[in-house]
């Protein structure tokens, strides 16, 4: 499914317009953007939690050259899934 799909099927299930549920929706990636980019996290009870997570600094093998390379630190977007949804998933 694709955002598209996503406003489709959200417009079917609400009784929305699609250009009211695409704007919704772009709403809430936004604020879960800037909400993970400022280091704060996003929980949805039974849906999941979105958070920004540090990665440490590593050392690499270019896989062209073989060639040992520096990694920098740096902050990663991630997801974990909540109960509800586990549960969902498992007995789909």
């Amino acid at each position: 499914m694709n955002k598209r799909d996503l406003i489709q099927k959200t417009a079917d299930k609400t009784g929305f317009t699609k250009k009211e549920c695409e704007a919704v929706l772009n709403a809430l990636f936004e604020t879960i953007t800037e909400t993970i980019e400022s280091g704060e996290k996003v929980q949805i009870i039974g849906f999941g939690t979105f958070e920004s997570r540090e990665r440490a600094a590593r050392i690499a093998r270019n896989p062209r050259t073989g060639e040992m390379v520096n990694v920098p630190a740096r902050r990663t977007p991630a997801f974990k899934p909540g109960a509800d949804l586990k549960q969902a998933v498992v007995q789909a």
